[in-house]
């Protein structure tokens, strides 16, 4: 099983510190929702955990890269998913499956580290209850958005197309 490795990783530099320390106007919502969903699609999938991250296959960041995705500019470590009902998320049941599977997640990541290889978080026991609470997150957001949640995930570069560059490339 190879390390996870990114040779484009989503992660970005400092953030900008108004509003309470969060970026208001660093990214549209559609941006945010956009890095929410991509992270929740790989971080819900076991075919792409085995075929993406634990082979290697570049072009995907890894599973740090998804977890920053899905936390970094929305600040979704710091407060509820519910802050944005309205803007990023559509509902309370959107914000609330999203929190789910953020407190998962991250509570896994604290375990294992930041930087681990993508083996410590699929060998974690917590990691198949991440895995079902990212995949009904994912499912929901897809479909309300009304796109296929099987298809399979973007690739970074993908990503940072439809999100106009300023996303998964950075």
């Amino acid at each position: 099983m190879a390390v996870q490795g990114s040779e484009k990783s989503s992660r970005r530099g400092r953030r900008s510190t108004t509003m309470d320390g969060m970026p208001h106007n660093d990214m549209p919502w559609w941006r945010w929702r956009s890095n929410v969903r991509s992270a929740l699609h790989m971080l819900s999938d076991p075919g792409f955990h085995r075929e993406t991250w634990l082979a290697g296959r570049p072009g995907y960041g890894d599973v740090t890269d998804a977890v920053y995705r899905l936390v970094e500019d929305t600040w979704l470590d710091n407060w509820s998913a519910e802050k944005y009902v309205g803007t990023i998320f559509r509902d309370t049941q959107e914000a609330a499956l999203v929190d789910a599977t953020v407190l998962r997640v991250l509570r896994i990541m604290h375990q294992v580290g930041a930087d681990s290889p993508v083996t410590a978080y699929v060998e974690h026991p917590g990691w198949p209850e991440a895995v079902q609470a990212a995949r009904e997150a994912h499912v929901w957001l897809a479909r309300a958005d009304g796109d296929d949640p099987d298809a399979p995930p973007l690739s970074l570069e993908a990503l940072a197309q439809v999100t106009g560059g300023a996303s998964a490339g950075a």
